[in-house]
């Protein structure tokens, strides 16, 4: 990335300066984003056609509003075919009426669909770009629950977007529409006190203003917490959901600890903030229904009000009084659409923020790490891995050169292809962080490590990763499912000890709640048969299984002699299989720069990776 990474906010604060971007920012974000994703041709085809359809309905109203005059006139002279023929006028209006919202509903309803497919796809890309996941996981505030800015908060953004630009552009047609009809009833009236006569042009629609207008004021004076408060809410609540997952993927622990009781604090005390903020959020928006029920019961009698000088002194006809009031509460309406809107317009924006301060985390977050010292990476002369004078800091630190940590005893070493090593040493050593690094995970350190290239490597970890879906799409990960023939599959799945899951290759299901830990890390040695990589790297992986299983692995691995193997721990079962070259880890002291540290906060957040 182009741009300096010291211009940048860290990552850790952009849950904070989340709230210094400006509204106008937010939407040029989103509008970017829409811009350029798939979706941008049917949403603009849907939106064109809604507009139209709103248009067709306003001049719809605008005729029915008009209907009015003729219908209470008969019915006021008792004019009884009169008022039969305003019914079947009234059929056919209602009819088109009827066919315009049904079709509006439709194309609302695809519109939200085309947006909240956008929103979201657009996201999960940002999200499972190469290392942005892992590296705001530890990103401070931003990277705690992102399924649920991927799910909860895209879905409500999409609709709540298009419900309020959809209710926007319709009352505004309305608004310009209903004003120059109202204009037209009030024009021309005399006011008379006693001997003083004056005429207000348009009067009425002067008064749906004012009434309109006084409306917005309280509301936004009376509502003006609930943007805050919704962004709270949706916040606890998502920490909510958090450790009700969490506690409930570790029922066993949990239970063997007998820990059910401080579980249940922890969880306790996370309902008691969403309480509390759910009882300060119902008292914003009762104050603010004073508001909008108090005003909702005046339009009833308010038009009448306004339009009786005119109907009194005989300027109007009772036909056009009740056309003067449909007018009036069609300008109110319209002009009250945002006061009626108060409350979903702040939960919008709470939502909006939360979107695009997750989607900035994510596209502001540059490969480089602003530390004094990082590994350097380069791609090592074919058939070899190279590590020289590699240090491995067991922290990330902005300010101190040496945060304590590690290095590998030898030097500099150069692995050549077909080469069996394992790397282990000192019982205070991290070796899952040199693992990291030699996944370019974990930058911080110094030295060089030169790798061979990428699609010759394949990393073992010590927990494998079992995606949701068919037994046979975990196989292949990170490849598609039908990237390895049928008879490869099942003779991996045999030689790794797993013939008992051959029929079941199919199945959908949680496999990684089906299959114990052993089970589900030969399902990652299988899928070294079927991907059959140059050079292996493992992260301790036989250490804890059952001498059996170690057994089996050792089979498989037997099976690949060709390939290079890096075993990164501790296994007896590896070195009586290959007699691999050791190499040792020995830890660093700590050597921090004193005067540096002095004037440091003791518990400083690490940047992210």
């Amino acid at each position: 990335m182009a741009e300096d990474v010291k211009s940048r906010p860290s990552i850790q604060g952009q849950d904070r300066v989340g709230y210094d971007l400006s509204l106008i920012f937010r939407l040029k974000v989103m509008f970017s984003a829409f811009w350029h994703s798939r979706v941008r041709a049917p949403v603009l085809i849907l939106s064109t056609a809604l507009i139209g359809i709103i248009l067709a309905t306003a001049y719809a109203t605008v005729i029915l509003n008009q209907w009015n005059a003729p219908f209470y006139d008969a019915i006021s002279r008792r004019d009884l075919p009169g008022f039969f023929h305003q019914l079947k006028i009234f059929a056919l209006i209602a009819g088109m009426l009827l066919l315009l919202n049904v079709v509006q509903a439709w194309l609302n309803q695809m519109t939200a669909l085309y947006m909240r497919e956008g929103l979201t796809r657009d996201l999960v890309d940002q999200w499972l770009q190469r290392k942005r996941a892992l590296r705001l996981a530890s990103s401070g505030l931003i990277g705690v629950n992102p399924d649920q800015r991927l799910h909860e908060d895209a879905r409500n953004l999409a609709e709540s977007t298009t419900g309020l630009v959809i209710g926007l552009v319709q009352s505004t047609i309305l608004l310009v529409s209903f004003i120059g009809v109202l204009w037209e009833l009030s024009s021309g009236f005399v006011f008379r006190f006693g001997e003083y006569a004056f005429s207000i042009p348009g009067y009425m629609v002067w008064a749906a203003i004012f009434y309109a207008a006084s409306a917005s004021v309280l509301s936004q004076l009376v509502g003006r917490k609930l943007v805050k408060l919704n962004a709270d809410r949706f916040s606890k609540e998502a920490e909510l959901r958090f450790a009700l997952m969490h506690a409930n993927e570790n029922i066993p622990a949990i239970t063997a600890a007998r820990g059910e009781e401080n579980e249940r604090g922890r969880i306790n005390t996370d309902i008691s903030a969403v309480l509390a903020v759910i009882k300060k959020l119902a008292m914003a928006n009762v104050n603010l229904t004073w508001v909008s029920a108090g005003y909702g019961w005046l339009v009833v009698v308010i038009p009448i009000i306004v339009a009786a000088p005119a109907y009194f002194s005989g300027g109007l006809t009772f036909g056009q009084l009740m056309m003067s009031v449909g007018a009036f509460n069609q300008v109110n309406t319209a002009l009250r659409w945002y006061v009626s809107n108060f409350g979903p317009i702040a939960e919008w924006r709470a939502t909006l923020m939360r979107v695009t301060d997750f989607r900035q985390a994510l596209t502001t977050m540059g490969d480089d790490v602003d530390l004094k010292e990082t590994i350097a990476y380069e791609r090592s002369a074919p058939g070899t891995l190279t590590l020289e004078d590699v240090t491995i800091a067991t922290k990330m630190d902005e300010e101190v050169d040496q945060c304590g940590g590690f290095r590998l005893h030898e030097g500099s070493v150069t692995i050549k292809a077909g080469e069996k090593v394992m790397i282990n040493g000192d019982h205070n050593v991290n070796r899952k962080l040199l693992f990291l690094a030699m996944s370019e995970l974990w930058p911080c350190g110094s030295g060089k490590i030169g790798l061979p290239p990428t699609d010759d490597m394949l990393f073992v970890p010590q927990s494998a990763y079992i995606p949701g879906g068919t037994l046979r799409e975990a196989l292949a990960f990170p490849a598609a499912a039908d990237t390895y023939k049928n008879d490869d599959v099942v003779a991996a799945l045999e030689k790794a000890g797993l013939h008992n899951l051959v029929a079941r290759l199919d199945t959908r299901a949680r496999w990684d709640k089906l299959l114990d830990a052993d089970e589900q890390r030969a399902i990652g040695f299988a899928r070294l048969l079927l991907v059959r990589p140059q050079w292996m790297v493992f992260d301790e992986v036989l250490e804890g299984m059952e001498p059996e299983w170690q057994s089996t692995m050792m089979k498989v691995l037997e099976a690949m002699p060709d390939a290079t193997m890096i075993y990164i721990g501790r296994s007896d079962a590896y070195i009586e299989a290959f007699h691999p070259r050791v190499l040792h880890l020995e830890a660093l002291a700590a050597k921090p720069d004193e005067s540096k540290v002095a004037d440091k906060a003791p518990n400083t957040p690490a940047p992210a990776l």
